[in-house]
C-alpha cells in the first residue's frame, strides 16, 4: 500500500509540474495571469545573453539526460539494487518533475522578439494549435497505457498480488499512423506560439533536437525487444507526421 501511495504522490506531483510547464512555455498567457516566471521572464537577475544561453542549453541537456539515461535498460538494472521494480517508474516520474521544476525556475529569458503574430484571429489559431498539441500528447498516453507509463499500474498490481503482464507490441489508434504521437504533440507545443523570442526559439530548437535523439535511442531499445516486428512497423509507419516517410 505504501508503494501505491508513493506512486500516487509522484503522479500528482508530475501533474502539477506539467501544468507549470504548459504555462511556462506559453509565455504571454502566463504573463497575463500575473505569473512572474515563464519562458520570457524570470525572478532572478538576468545574465548576459551568452551566459544565459549557456545556462539554458545546460538545462535542456539536463532534461534530455535525465529522460534518456533513466529510460535505458542498463540504468533500470542498476537501479534494481535499491529500488523495487514496481516503483522504478514512479521514481522516474518524480525525477522528471524535479528536472522540469529546475528548468522552469532557473531558465534565463532571452526576450528579444524574433517574430510576432499580430492579428487576433491568427493568434487564436496559434493558441488552438498549442492546446491541440497538449491534447494530442495526453490522448496518446491513453492509447498505450497511461497509468503504466506514469507508474501507477505497477504498484497497484504489487499491492493486489496480481501478475506482471508481458510487454505487448501495440499499435492502436494514432499509433497506426505515426510511431511517436507523444513526441508529435511535444513538437507542436514547442513551436506553436504567436510570439517567438530568442529564448523561446532556443528552447524549441534544443528540445526538438532532444526528441530526435530520443527517438533514435528509444527505437534501438524497441528493436532489441521486439525485433523484426518493430523493424517492419518502422518501415510502414512514419515517426512523427502521417503520410510522410519520417
Amino acid at each position: 500500500m505504501a508503494g501505491l501511495v508513493f506512486a500516487l504522490f509522484a503522479y500528482l506531483g508530475f501533474g502539477i509540474a506539467a501544468v507549470a510547464l504548459a504555462l511556462f512555455i506559453a509565455g504571454p498567457p502566463a504573463a497575463a495571469l500575473g505569473l512572474p516566471i515563464h519562458i520570457d521572464a524570470s525572478i532572478f537577475p538576468l545574465l548576459s545573453p551568452w551566459l544565459a544561453g549557456v545556462l539554458d542549453l545546460g538545462l535542456i541537456a539536463l532534461f534530455g539526460l535525465q529522460h534518456s539515461v533513466m529510460a535505458r535498460p542498463g540504468f533500470k538494472q542498476w537501479m534494481s539494487a535499491s529500488v523495487p521494480a514496481h516503483l522504478q517508474r514512479a521514481v522516474y516520474v518524480i525525477a522528471t518533475s524535479v528536472v522540469v521544476v529546475l528548468l522552469i525556475l532557473l531558465w534565463q529569458p532571452l526576450p528579444a522578439v524574433l517574430w510576432q503574430v499580430q492579428d487576433s484571429f491568427n493568434v487564436t489559431l496559434v493558441w488552438m494549435l498549442y492546446g491541440f498539441g497538449w491534447l494530442l500528447l495526453v490522448v496518446a498516453t491513453f492509447m498505450i497505457d497511461h497509468f503504466e507509463l506514469f507508474g501507477l499500474s505497477q504498484p497497484f498490481r504489487q499491492w493486489r498480488g496480481l501478475p506482471t503482464p508481458q510487454d505487448e507490441f501495440r499499435t492502436s489508434w494514432l499509433y497506426r499512423y505515426m510511431r511517436h504521437p507523444i513526441y508529435t504533440g511535444w513538437l507542436i507545443i514547442f513551436w506553436a506560439t504567436p510570439l517567438m523570442s530568442v529564448g523561446h526559439l532556443l528552447f524549441a530548437i534544443g528540445m526538438s533536437a532532444y526528441i530526435l535523439v530520443g527517438i533514435a535511442y528509444e527505437e534501438r531499445d524497441l528493436i532489441a525487444q521486439f525485433g523484426d516486428r518493430y523493424r517492419d512497423y518502422r518501415r510502414r509507419v512514419p515517426a512523427l507526421i502521417p503520410g510522410l516517410k519520417f
